[in-house]
C-alpha cells in the first residue's frame, strides 16, 4: 500500500511538472486567439466612408493641441495611461482604435488607446499624450507593447526590424504605411526622444529591453510616414 502511494505522489508531482511546462504555451495560445478575433472583429466591421467623424476631428484637435503645448504633460506613467479619447463615449465598446501590421515580426496587432495595464495585456497600446493613430505633420504616435507576456510574442521579436522595413497602421479611417528609420535603444527617462518632431510624420515602436530584463531600458524603433512618388515632385 505504501509503495501505491509513493508511486500515485511521484505521477500526480509528474503531472504538476507537466501543466507547469505546458500553461504558458497555453495562455499564450490563448491570448493570440484573443488579439486575433479582436483584429478580426475591427477589419470585418470597419467602414472608412462613415464612421465616426465627431471623433476624428477630435482626434486632430487632440494632435494639434499636443504639438502647441511641446507635450507638457508627458511626465509619468499615468500620463502614459491617459487615452486621446474615450472610446466607449463613441460606441466603441472593445476601445480597439486600429490594426498594427508588422510583416518582418509576422505580427498583427489590436492597438488601444491608453497604455494602461489593461490594454497592454490585450494588445498594443498608444501612449497618452502622444500623438493619436491618425497621422499628419507634426505627429509622433508611439505604440508600446510588451516584450512577450504571458507565453504570446507581442514585441517579443522585435529586434527582427530594421532599417527600410514596413510598418502599417489601419485606423477607422484609413491604412497609413511607414517605413523604419532609425533604432535606438533609451533609457525610460528619456521622454524628448519619444516627442514629436516639427514637420514629420512619425510612428514610433516602444518595448521594453533586454528581453526578459525586468525593463532596464527601453527598446526604440522609429518609423516615418515618407512621401509617395506623386507627393513628392
Amino acid at each position: 500500500m505504501r509503495k501505491t502511494y509513493l508511486l500515485l505522489a511521484v505521477l500526480l508531482l509528474a503531472v504538476a511538472g507537466i501543466c507547469v511546462m505546458l500553461w504558458p504555451a497555453f495562455t499564450g495560445h490563448r491570448l493570440q486567439a484573443d488579439t486575433d478575433a479582436a483584429v478580426q472583429s475591427f477589419l470585418k466591421e470597419r467602414n472608412p466612408e462613415q464612421q465616426y467623424p465627431e471623433l476624428l476631428a477630435a482626434l486632430q484637435e487632440y494632435n494639434r493641441q499636443l504639438y502647441a503645448e511641446k507635450q507638457c504633460n508627458l511626465t509619468d506613467l499615468e500620463a502614459c495611461e491617459e487615452p486621446a479619447a474615450d472610446l466607449t463615449a463613441y460606441g466603441i465598446e472593445d476601445e480597439v482604435i486600429g490594426v498594427l501590421e508588422i510583416p518582418t515580426m509576422e505580427l498583427t496587432m489590436p492597438v488601444y488607446l491608453g497604455a494602461s495595464d489593461e490594454h497592454l495585456a490585450a494588445g498594443a497600446a498608444v501612449l497618452g499624450n502622444t500623438s493619436a493613430p491618425i497621422g499628419g505633420d507634426n505627429t509622433n504616435c508611439v505604440i508600446a507593447g510588451h516584450r512577450g507576456w504571458r507565453g504570446a510574442d507581442y514585441f517579443r521579436h522585435i529586434d527582427r526590424l530594421q532599417v527600410g522595413d514596413t510598418v502599417q497602421l489601419t485606423n477607422l479611417w484609413e491604412t497609413l504605411t511607414y517605413t523604419v528609420t532609425d533604432i535606438q535603444i533609451i533609457q525610460p527617462h528619456e521622454v524628448d526622444k519619444i516627442k514629436i518632431q516639427q514637420d514629420r510624420d512619425l510612428l514610433t515602436l516602444l518595448t521594453c529591453h533586454p528581453y526578459a530584463s525586468g525593463g532596464r531600458e527601453r527598446y526604440v524603433v522609429y518609423c516615418e510616414k515618407l512621401p509617395t512618388m506623386s507627393q513628392s515632385r
